[in-house]
């Protein structure tokens, strides 16, 4: 008993220093948790910034970062007074401060990550340099070449082309009208084949010949052109031979290059043309090579036919049919110029039986008209012949007015022979309707809204009368403030044509567009 009563008392009078280390090391285990949460957070925070951004530099009072995948540094051991009874932490610093810190350096980091991210996005996706008004022209789809010949620099790239093609470059005639001074104009009286000599290896008789007849005047119209150039390259197929070493698809698209540019030269290229030109290239470019050059050569005479038959021919045969259901007994039709088409549909109609009269309205200096009386008479048809400047006291016992069309543009416009635009206008005011007949081939995607950007200049001499005094224009040239302006197209809104007939149907202006992305999407 006495022993146990001695240890009670050892007990009892023992400092309590046994219970001290407990509680220093809960204190500890407080302090390491805070900073392991610290520590973690930062750990998260270098996670995100991967990209290598420098460490920002901790605030007074806070722990220092350590890398990842080190120990944790253990805290220096803080006295249990200083932290009993006292509610700011290590720091000596309130919570409000502290968080107040913590929102400024959150911020800090936020705006940093900003800044390096600005920097690194140019790196890792490059910018596009921004194009100076110079540059900023390459971007714009090419302008065809015959409209740039107030351009130097375009016309030394084009006298290069035709150099290496050997194609003579035929040059401008007489002053031109400042505002189509971007046009070529051309003499008849000059020629191409007399400023040079053209080699028969570099442009084939038969597509010479066909420049010549394009330059004098002597093939007219755009069917009567397109039908024969498709002519003239079914020859050129025909003829054409592969040289040894060459595939047949690439050397022939290589070898109608300078029959194209020659022909270019002659007289500007039409709708129809460029369309049939692209349906050729195409078809080229689509033989397999498997076939031999005689089997390729026939399948390409094929096609031609082909386009010729459907596009033109049968597209005619369609567009007379859906004409002749608008023409009706007793209706006055204007007609206006020569257009093949327009005269086929009045003489088919005529041939069914129908009874109508025709006045053909004529302009100068062309006088197309003639030749439209001339065919409508020789049918049996009754015809009265203007000039364009008595529309307005002929329209009011028009029924109806027929129209053709040189191209239907993408946005609806009718591009034809310059006066139609002013006939639509005047028949508009009228309160008389416009029919346009137009095969679809005709079709393009250039978009024109004037007459001035895209043209054609004819020959200015042929605006010159002979009369019994003499010429009265004769001396034009010499006259230094005297410009001749002889156009060749106009451009008719969408709003003045109130029906397109086509070998598709009857159509509006507005469904242009629709009628191209169905021929995209066949071709």
């Amino acid at each position: 008993m006495a022993a146990r009563g001695g240890e009670r008392e050892r007990r009892a009078g023992s400092p309590p220093a046994s219970r001290e280390p407990p509680a220093d090391r809960q204190e500890l285990s407080k302090q390491e948790k805070l900073q392991l949460r610290k520590e973690k957070k930062q750990q998260k925070k270098k996670r995100r910034d991967e990209k290598g951004q420098p460490a920002e530099s901790s605030a007074p009072g806070h722990p220092q970062a350590q890398p990842p995948g080190a120990a944790p540094s253990m805290p220096a051991p803080v006295p249990s007074e200083d932290l009993v009874g006292s509610e700011k932490p290590a720091g000596g610093k309130s919570k409000a401060e502290l968080r107040a810190e913590r929102r400024a350096k959150q911020e800090a980091d936020r705006a940093l990550k900003q800044t390096k991210k600005g920097e690194s996005t140019p790196a890792a996706l490059p910018a596009k340099p921004r194009l100076q008004p110079s540059e900023a022209q390459s971007t714009v789809k090419r302008v065809p070449e015959h409209v740039q010949v107030d351009d130097p620099a375009a016309q030394r790239r084009l006298a290069k082309k035709l150099e290496r093609q050997q194609v003579p470059l035929r040059p401008d005639y007489g002053a031109k009208v400042n505002l189509f001074s971007h046009l070529h104009q051309y003499s008849r009286k000059m020629p191409l084949t007399q400023q040079m000599s053209i080699p028969s290896t570099a442009i084939h008789p038969a597509v010479v010949r066909l420049g010549l007849q394009y330059s004098q005047g002597l093939l007219n119209g755009s069917n009567a052109r397109c039908l024969a150039l498709l002519q003239v390259f079914r020859q050129v197929i025909r003829d054409y031979s592969t040289p040894p070493n060459e595939e047949l698809s690439r050397d022939l698209v290589a070898r109608l290059k300078p029959y194209i540019s020659f022909l270019n030269q002659c007289r500007p290229l039409s709708a129809s043309m460029g369309n049939a030109i692209k349906y050729l290239k195409k078809e080229i470019s689509g033989l397999p090579s498997t076939l031999r050059e005689e089997e390729a050569k026939g399948k390409l005479q094929g096609s031609i036919d082909g386009y010729v038959r459907e596009k033109i021919q049968l597209a005619a045969e369609a567009i007379s049919k859906y004409a002749f259901e608008k023409i009706s007994d007793g209706d006055v039709i204007l007609v206006y110029g020569c257009s093949s088409l327009v005269n086929r549909t009045l003489c088919d109609a005529h041939a069914n039986g129908c009874a109508f009269r025709v006045i053909v309205v004529d302009s100068r200096p062309r006088l197309e008209g003639r030749d439209t009386l001339r065919r409508l008479v020789c049918k049996g048809i009754r015809c009265s012949y203007v000039m364009i400047t008595a529309i307005s006291y002929m329209l009011p016992e028009v029924s109806k007015v027929l129209l053709g069309a040189h191209a239907l543009l993408a946005n609806g416009s009718v591009m034809s022979r310059v006066g139609t635009s002013q006939i639509a206008l005047v028949s508009k005011a009228y309160n008389v309707p416009v029919l346009v007949c137009c095969e679809t081939y005709k079709f393009c995607e250039r978009v024109q809204t004037d007459s001035f950007v895209s043209n054609e200049l004819d020959d200015p001499d042929d605006l010159i009368v002979p009369g019994k005094g003499g010429a009265h224009l004769r001396g034009w040239k010499e006259n230094s403030s005297l410009r001749l302006l002889n156009l060749v197209y106009d451009v008719t809104p969408p709003e003045l044509v109130d029906l397109v007939i086509t070998d598709l149907g009857m159509i509006p202006c507005s469904s242009v567009p629709v009628v191209l992305r169905v021929k995209n999407v066949e071709q």
